[in-house]
């Protein structure tokens, strides 16, 4: 014979419920036993029972409690449609986030990988390399030589968040002049990175798309001239013409280690012709 009410450690058992969030539920307005004895034992009937799997549902959407509550008492077809909307939209934000998260996240593993790679096999040979073209967000600025506040940039940082993107890796610096920067002189400076949210196309910067003599510098920025004159040497010596304009990718820097031995920097000097 079919049971017509059930005790709530049957509820438990049936429906994969703990007792506490019953009383829970009960406590809240949200699902209450439909009777309650003189000895306050509490009993549900099938109409309990078929609730519990729509609130597992909406829980499982993201409603919260108050919210669920509200939505399985009204009637109104154009409140529980408002509802859902405005569910999916909080989802569709959460989800974008999570996303830039993501991204942002292995963007930064990708440059741990590669400096790891760098590293390890000295992978500090100078070589021509083709770049393929791109756009970056960019914010102009002034180089005086300070490397740390210009790799961990709080002016670039307000700025990204000021156009409503987000930081990710790698930072790169273009330098106006490559001159300037081997005599160690003060320069206007395009810190430049990949958007990670999409943006307008007066907020981008053009970048590769054409051939660059390139080198990794292994180390502190201190001594990063050394590798560019290095760089220099070679190109007039393969005889190569190359632009005053010059950049650096930054793979492990600041953000990363305080072992300055472990910085991995790669430079792009651009090829003319």
């Amino acid at each position: 014979m079919k049971k017509d009410k059930y005790c709530i450690g049957e509820v438990e058992k049936m429906c994969s419920i703990a007792k506490k969030t019953l009383r829970f539920y009960d406590k809240i307005g949200l699902l209450s036993p439909f009777e309650i004895n003189d000895n306050g034992y509490r009993y549900y009937n099938k109409e309990n029972l078929y609730t519990i799997p729509v609130i597992k549902y909406y829980k499982q959407s993201g409603f919260t409690l108050e919210n669920i509550k509200k939505v399985m008492n009204e009637y109104d077809y154009q409140f529980i449609e408002e509802s859902f909307s405005e569910k999916i939209k909080d989802l569709e934000e959460l989800e974008n986030e999570l996303l830039m998260k993501k991204r942002s996240l292995e963007d930064w593993n990708s440059l741990v990988k590669e400096a790891k790679m760098v590293i390890d096999y000295k992978l500090d040979d100078i070589k021509v390399k083709y770049l393929e073209p791109d756009k970056l967000v960019f914010h102009e600025q002034t180089f005086e030589g300070d490397y740390i506040s210009s790799v961990i940039n709080i002016e670039f940082t307000n700025y990204l968040e000021e156009i409503k993107n987000a930081i990710t890796g790698p930072v790169i610096i273009e330098f106006s002049s490559l001159e300037d920067k081997i005599k160690g002189k003060t320069q206007k400076i395009k810190m430049l990175q990949k958007n990670l949210i999409k943006c307008d196309s007066e907020l981008l910067s053009d970048f590769g798309g054409g051939l660059v003599i390139a080198c990794y510098h292994i180390g502190s920025h201190k001594n990063i001239l050394d590798t560019y004159k290095r760089m220099c040497e070679w190109a007039k010596l393969h005889n190569y013409k190359y632009e005053d304009k010059c950049y650096e990718r930054y793979v492990m820097d600041y953000w990363t280690t305080k072992d300055v031995e472990k910085f991995v920097t790669e430079i792009f000097i651009k090829i003319k012709g």
